[in-house]
């Protein structure tokens, strides 16, 4: 006996069929994950920055200020959206007290690119906040400052809220979450 080895062109197609269908289910959890991760590595890069700022601020004992920065080098005085980017830097100044302007001798300490893809839109006109020796965060204004992170196509899953207090503390928390301190979320 003669035995042929091989697919017929029947078990090609249904191979192929399976093979499809399989792609239709995981396509949209593989760009659900993705963007998953590239919002959280962006709310974590502004998160871990800012914590970089109030340690270096304590080690050094000088003002460190973390400003949205469109071009590596100086802040952008009138600028709150910080997907466009920011700097971490030594604040010093003659009088030691923290200007929000990168001086001649002031350290640029960190500079972080634009985010293209996602909106980073801080509330009440917030584009800097300076710690000081103590390690307390100035940041212009007596309320809470809430900086949200938004996907492209506003999924609320995917948005991001980092949220500072006026003495500095700053903490992060998911849309619909509740920020230490209070009692209603304010990340949506």
């Amino acid at each position: 006996m003669n035995a042929n080895s091989g697919f017929t062109l029947f078990e090609l197609m249904i191979v192929m069929l399976i093979v499809g269908i399989l792609a239709a289910i995981g396509v949209p959890s593989y760009r659900y994950v993705t963007s998953s991760n590239r919002v959280a590595t962006e709310v974590n890069s502004l998160l871990g920055d800012m914590q970089y700022a109030r340690a270096e601020a304590i080690k050094e004992g000088e003002p460190v200020t973390v400003c949205v920065s469109t071009n590596g080098s100086s802040c952008a005085t009138s600028d709150t959206n910080w997907n466009h980017g920011w700097i971490v830097f030594g604040d010093s100044n003659p009088t030691g007290s923290g200007n929000h302007v990168v001086n001649s001798g002031e350290p640029v300490l960190r500079i972080q690119a634009a985010f293209p893809q996602d909106t980073f839109v801080a509330d009440n006109s917030f584009g800097w906040v300076t710690f000081n020796r103590e390690g307390f965060g100035a940041t212009g204004t007596t309320n809470n400052v809430t900086i949200t992170l938004h996907a492209p196509n506003n999924v609320s899953e995917w948005t991001r809220c980092l949220t500072i207090t006026p003495v500095g503390m700053v903490s992060l928390q998911r849309a619909g979450g509740i920020a230490p301190g209070s009692t209603t979320s304010t990340c949506s």
